[in-house]
């Protein structure tokens, strides 16, 4: 077999700094597309809500070939409560290009990345992207970058990074703002000179950590990583190890490494290449592959960070239960779940004292979000409690909290506003810069603070703010946190909700639903406007009468309801309170339906 000369590489960022739209062009660029071929933008996130959300949630494969070297292209999550993705990856390339906004600059999520790839010895390539915006000032970002890498303590080797700037969007990368250019030619040369090809180690002993894991309906699982050294064949028994010193015996049944987009499967795979295998069920993230018991070289374990927030997944048994749900019951739920651990190393399941519910905890809202959100478009019905930071205990025994570190950039009219809510929510101001109206005010609070803050910002900002947060570590319990302060508007009927109705209510806050929606006794379908809870009649119609005055139906003008999204459910809802997830429906509801059952559950909570 004829080696190939290979280099690695990931494309690392902040949300929506272009890293997908980067790919993109990579792949357009070395001919990985057919002429005839379709193209979509984007097309690293295969997944649904990647390309409704313009988000990455997982990390992704492929490979392009410039001149006579093959390169691999990990896209990464620019997400924080992705960041167990992000880790595994950077252990499994030999480079990372930084790609950062020439307005925003460095953001939280670039510091947790670059990082990593620091602590591994990584040389990164700095690209400064979206040149093209009106309020680029690239040359600052460059210093704040500089400034960045002095922070995290960047040796003198890794603090002479290239320098390139670019357009992703237009495929255009260039040495410096004043030489214009017409592709990314200038991107791909930079990787060649500053990062040199994997040496040949394929006559050592086979050496190979698994970084990911997938899922195959016919195959099982899979396990994806890098060969660090010797040759991985279709067929092969060998031996998975862990730093513990576990050793089992296993075998290779399929064998695929990645050519442009496609798995392509070998025979056989040398040192550098980033293969996909099969036919090991068992095999776990960090685990490593080994020749055989005399050649024992386990790598240390990935450590994979901790869940920061947990939720209930219950089984639906509102009155709609089972209406629009394929997958309902309880043993549904927990096959979903166990499927997903094969692969989403970031979560974690755990029993109740009911079979009904299920401890589901994740690196946030958006990580078990997204999670629920895949759940519901496959068919299944589920109930579910509100989010809970987890705690923890320290050496010396005292109670801690995650905390994270939060960036908001608000017009400076609204800036009083965000951080005396914020100072609410046991948030400790950092910095506070003003420039062009806009001010841009680091917080570090108390994750329990935030949940359900960020609707409440977009409302305070008008949707001209923007907030970025990240888990910045753990400190001392910060004490109690008010909820949210206004009460539900509970419906105390079952049927069809009214226009009439509703036009009564609106008075008293804000819908949640439009004439006709189908309610239920206990639903919630909206939010109050004073401090406590409101029984209403949402089903109530107009008498009809003999005598009925024109102009009055006309006269009968409602509000726009909010149709809540699944996050903005997530964050609305109090600890006596549900959020009903189905493929058609997300609904809000009352943990006890009735007057009654609400009372009980009142006092068996202070008992």
């Amino acid at each position: 077999m004829k080696r190939e000369k290979i280099i690695n590489l990931a494309v690392i960022a902040h949300v929506d700094a272009g890293k997908s739209t980067l790919v993109d062009a990579f792949l357009n660029q070395s001919g990985v597309f057919r002429s005839n071929e379709d193209i979509v933008d984007q097309v690293m996130d295969s997944n649904d809500l990647e390309r409704e959300r313009g988000i990455t949630i997982y990390s992704k494969n492929c490979s392009i070939m410039y001149n006579d070297i093959k390169i691999n292209i990990v896209d990464t999550p620019g997400h924080a409560d992705f960041s167990s993705e992000v880790e595994r990856i950077i252990k499994t390339v030999d480079t990372v290009i930084l790609l950062v906004d020439s307005s925003e600059g460095p953001m939280p999520q670039t510091r947790f990345v670059l990082q990593k790839s620091l602590e591994m010895g990584l040389r990164p390539i700095l690209l400064i992207n979206k040149i093209d915006k009106k309020d680029q000032r690239a040359e600052e970002v460059v210093d704040l970058v500089y400034e960045l890498f002095l922070d995290l303590n960047a040796n003198e080797e890794q603090l002479d990074f290239p320098i390139l700037y670019g357009i992703a969007k237009q495929g255009i990368v260039q040495y410096d703002l004043n030489t214009p250019s017409e592709n990314i030619e200038p991107l791909f040369e930079t990787i060649v000179k500053h990062c040199e090809v994997y040496p040949d180690l394929d006559n050592e002993p086979l050496q190979m950590q698994v970084s990911a894991l997938a899922y195959d309906e016919y195959v099982g699982r899979l396990a994806i990583g890098r060969v660090y050294q010797g040759v991985i064949k279709e067929g092969q028994s060998l031996v998975v190890c862990d730093s513990l010193g576990n050793v089992r015996n296993a075998s290779v049944s399929q064998l695929s490494i990645y050519r442009g987009l496609a798995k392509t499967r070998v025979k056989e795979a040398g040192s550098g290449e980033i293969v996909v295998i099969s036919g090991i069920n068992d095999i776990s993230i960090g685990e490593t592959l080994c020749q055989d018991r005399d050649h024992l070289l386990a790598l240390e374990m990935i450590k994979i960070e901790e869940p920061t927030l947990s939720m209930n997944f219950i089984v639906n048994k509102s009155p709609f239960a089972g209406q629009s749900g394929k997958y309902v019951t309880s043993r549904n739920i927990k096959e979903r779940l166990e499927k997903e651990l094969e692969v989403n190393v970031g979560l974690r399941v755990d029993p109740t004292e009911s079979a009904d519910m299920f401890k589901v905890s994740g690196r946030g809202e958006l990580h078990i979000s997204i999670l629920l959100e895949n759940m519901r478009r496959e068919g299944y019905e589920i109930a579910v409690s509100k989010p809970e930071v987890i705690m923890h205990r320290d050496e010396s025994g005292m109670l801690v909290e995650p905390v994270e570190e939060v960036i908001a950039l608000t017009p400076s009219e609204y800036a009083g506003t965000v951080i005396n809510k914020l100072n609410q929510r046991k948030g400790v101001m950092v910095d506070l810069n003003e420039e062009n109206n806009y001010s841009k005010i680091i917080f570090h609070a108390p994750t329990r603070g935030l949940l359900g803050y960020r609707s409440e910002f977009i409302n305070d900002t008008h949707g001209e703010g923007t907030l970025v947060r990240r888990v910045h570590g753990f400190e001392e319990f910060k004490g109690e946190i008010m909820q949210r302060t206004n009460g539900a508007l509970i419906s105390t009927e079952t049927g069809k909700a009214m226009t009439y109705a509703l036009w009564n209510i609106q008075e008293r806050g804000q819908l949640f639903i439009t004439p006709q929606t189908p309610v239920y006794e206990g639903m919630i379908i909206g939010q109050s406007s004073r401090n406590l809870d409101m029984e209403v009649n949402p089903i109530k119609n107009k008498k009809l009468t003999a005598i009925r005055s024109s102009g009055n139906d006309d006269a009968m003008k409602l509000v726009p309801a909010k149709i809540l999204t699944l996050e903005e459910a997530l964050e609305f809802i109090n600890d006596d309170e549900l959020v009903e997830v189905t493929p058609d429906d997300i609904r809000v509801r009352k943990k006890g339906l009735t007057p009654y059952d609400r009372k009980q559950l009142m006092r068996d909570s202070k008992v």
